[in-house]
């Protein structure tokens, strides 16, 4: 049977980046995001089925559930809808804005987790096909498996001045996963969570930044950061190993970032 999984976030970035590798792996997609012209594109491109939809909207998120379990369900759930706004202090921070990221970044991935259990279970309940290669290494096979992947990022597991409400709710982030991981425990679903450091793409630090172009492009520069297509590579990667197989917690950097407060600038040398 071919697998199916659902990747919130998916119209840029990360998420569309994702899309695309299970695509090409021959997983069958659902691509999940508020702008439609966006995935439209990516379904002509990537085949994938999409839906429109809020994940901040508790409404929106259980009539998303609905269509993926009336079109085929899904084993698989990557939550990596989210994002960060502004750089400011603590002090002079804004609410509205961090209560923004509060709603995509925690509020949303719950939403979505809740509405779409249901239909990771369902998942689980059906038999695979006959597999000698697990039932010599011992996985259970009288059952089908489920996975759960939840972005985070380096900033929910370091803080950084600046970072306020990302860290806060990048950490709330981390912490959920954690908690999902207990609750789960005993069922074939596996909870995995990739935090990346410094990733390029067209549109997060652009955002965060309120549209300043010319200062969304300073962390990039005399640095090679990861693209979105490396993440996607090391996410979809997870998925693809033995279903029993569960990687709690993968940090992703690129070399020159040795942490949050470290990245080198400029050529990378041997040391003589």
């Amino acid at each position: 049977m071919t697998q199916r999984v659902v990747v919130t976030g998916a119209s840029s970035g990360i998420g569309a980046a994702t899309v695309r590798r299970f695509a090409e792996l021959g997983w069958d997609t659902v691509a999940v995001a508020r702008r439609e012209d966006k995935l439209r594109a990516l379904a002509a491109e990537t085949g994938a089925h999409v839906i429109v939809c809020d994940v901040t909207d508790e409404d929106a998120v259980a009539r998303m559930a609905d269509e993926v379990r009336a079109t085929g369900g899904a084993s698989g759930l990557v939550n990596n809808a989210g994002g960060a706004l502004g750089t400011e202090s603590v002090e002079t921070a804004l609410n509205d804005e961090w209560r923004r990221m509060f709603e995509v970044n925690v509020i949303g991935l719950r939403n979505v987790t809740a509405a779409l259990l249901p239909v990771l279970r369902e998942a689980t309940l059906a038999a695979p096909a006959a597999d000698a290669g697990a039932a010599a290494d011992g996985v259970d096979a009288e059952h089908g498996w489920a996975s759960i992947m939840n972005l985070t990022s380096t900033a929910g597991l370091a803080a950084y001045a600046g970072g306020g409400g990302y860290n806060a709710a990048k950490y709330a982030a981390h912490a959920v996963t954690e908690v999902l991981r207990l609750e789960l425990a005993g069922e074939p679903i596996r909870v995995m969570e990739l935090a990346p450091g410094l990733v390029h793409t067209e549109e997060f630090t652009l955002n965060r930044l309120r549209g300043d172009a010319a200062a969304a492009v300073k962390p990039y520069e005399n640095v090679t950061p990861l693209t979105a297509e490396d993440v996607a590579r090391v996410l979809v990667g997870a998925f693809e190993q033995a279903p029993h197989v569960n990687q709690d917690l993968i940090v992703l950097r690129p070399v020159a970032q040795s942490s949050v407060f470290n990245t080198h600038r400029g050529p990378l040398a041997a040391r003589g």
